[in-house]
């Protein structure tokens, strides 16, 4: 019996998403109809040089048990979902913005018949946009859990700077800046506080 290259390769394929896993699927991700596991994000200016044009936030959450996730054909990796939800932040003064973030915001379910994956939050950030230049403070599920204050220092010159379209990078250690430049300096704090239903 003669196989032709095409019925070697789609018999390769077959054997290979057999031993490597299932074929992945996009899962319906459905957002939670109950959240309660609610926090007030705080975000903290510093001496910031001005104002900003906008204000915005991102939450990024990741199925955390990757068992539930099967192995990807071929590489056999497992990757596990992700999710990038909007995080509205309010104005309360010149200097502080609140929002609220829902840790079981994605609802846990069964995507794959292989268990139950549960979401959880990955990281919280904002971003504060002046012209073309955006500063993105950030917290990740540990700091958010921790519920303690976490700084991102940014160079003030980054705000004038703003010709053209990109990120201005920040730290969390003020220390790393020079004792000459530290005046040229601001920040940016985030506070997670845990909230009663």
């Amino acid at each position: 019996m003669i196989i032709t290259l095409g019925q070697a390769l789609a018999l390769f394929l077959a054997l290979t998403t057999t031993a490597f896993g299932l074929p992945m699927k996009n899962p319906d991700i459905k957002q939670n109809p109950n959240p309660k596991k609610r926090y007030e994000i705080t975000l903290t200016l510093e001496n910031a040089p001005g104002p900003f044009d906008s204000v915005t936030g991102t939450v990024h959450y990741k199925v955390e048990n990757e068992r539930c996730v099967p192995m990807t054909p071929i590489s056999g990796a497992t990757l596990a979902p992700e999710k990038n939800e909007p995080l509205t932040f309010n104005r309360v003064s010149d200097h502080v913005y609140k929002a609220t973030l829902y840790a079981d915001l994605l609802q846990d379910e069964d995507y794959y018949g292989m268990g139950v994956c549960h979401w959880a939050v990955n990281t919280a950030w904002a971003t504060l946009k002046i012209n073309k230049v955006d500063f993105s403070p950030a917290m990740d599920a540990k700091e958010l859990l921790a519920q303690k204050p976490v700084p991102t220092y940014f160079v003030r010159g980054d705000y004038f700077n703003s010709g053209e379209e990109r990120s201005a990078f920040g730290t969390p250690n003020r220390g790393l800046f020079l004792p000459e430049s530290r005046t040229d300096i601001f920040s940016m704090t985030l506070t997670a506080r845990e909230v009663d239903q």
